[in-house]
């Protein structure tokens, strides 16, 4: 009776706080994404420091990034800012909300992640294969939070929620074609390098990201 009682007077729904087999709730979301923003930048770490790139908006950042020199969190984040239109209309308020926060500690934790860690010699196809599963575990946890890190990722969560086709197959189609541009930037070695990655990041997302297998928000 308590509870019901504080729970009127703050207004929150019943099964707010709640856990069903549908709808996870604002504490699980927050753990979730937190995890899952943590797990992908120490894969965006682990790639920096290699000289590698992934794909979507953060392989587009890394370009950028080896380019000019810029902060890979700060152009992370407004290369993304285009997709939030998208993730608006077409994914609803609460995915763009928590996506937008996601991209915004993303951007954050990478500028701070050198200065807090460090790697020594790490060998670049173990480097690359690891760096593409901290990627898509983080991702995953994302996704099935109902958040993203933006750009690509927003667009195939679309493409699967509306045609019913896999998000990592369609992100992996996407990740090559970015990643065919990074031959501008870096050697050959290490593009087949970050194609590995991709591909490891991409297969993991196509077996474990599915409606039929993960139905909560």
């Amino acid at each position: 009776m308590a509870e019901d009682g504080a729970r009127h007077a703050l207004k929150i729904p019943p099964g707010f706080w709640e856990t069903t087999a549908t709808r996870h709730t604002p504490l699980e979301d927050v753990q979730g994404i937190a995890t899952g923003i943590a797990v992908a930048a120490l894969g965006v770490a682990m790639l920096g420091h290699l000289g590698f790139l992934t794909g979507g908006t953060a392989g587009l950042a890394f370009i950028v990034t080896y380019a000019t020199g810029w902060n890979f969190g700060l152009v992370f984040f407004f290369v993304n800012l285009p997709f939030f239109a998208l993730a608006i209309g077409r994914m609803g308020r609460a995915f763009t909300i928590k996506t937008i926060l996601a991209i915004a500690a993303m951007s954050v934790l990478t500028g701070l992640q050198p200065h807090v860690l460090q790697f020594g010699p790490v060998d670049p196809l173990y480097g690359a294969v690891l760096a593409g599963m901290l990627l898509g575990l983080g991702l995953l946890a994302l996704f099935r939070h109902r958040a993203s890190l933006g750009g690509v990722g927003i667009l195939a969560l679309f493409v699967q929620d509306r045609f019913g086709w896999r998000a990592g197959l369609m992100q992996l189609a996407f990740d090559l074609t970015i990643l065919a541009l990074s031959f501008a930037v870096v050697a050959p070695r290490a593009v087949i390098y970050s194609v590995a990655s991709a591909i490891v990041l991409n297969l993991l997302l196509a077996v474990n990201h599915r409606r039929d297998r993960y139905v909560a928000m």
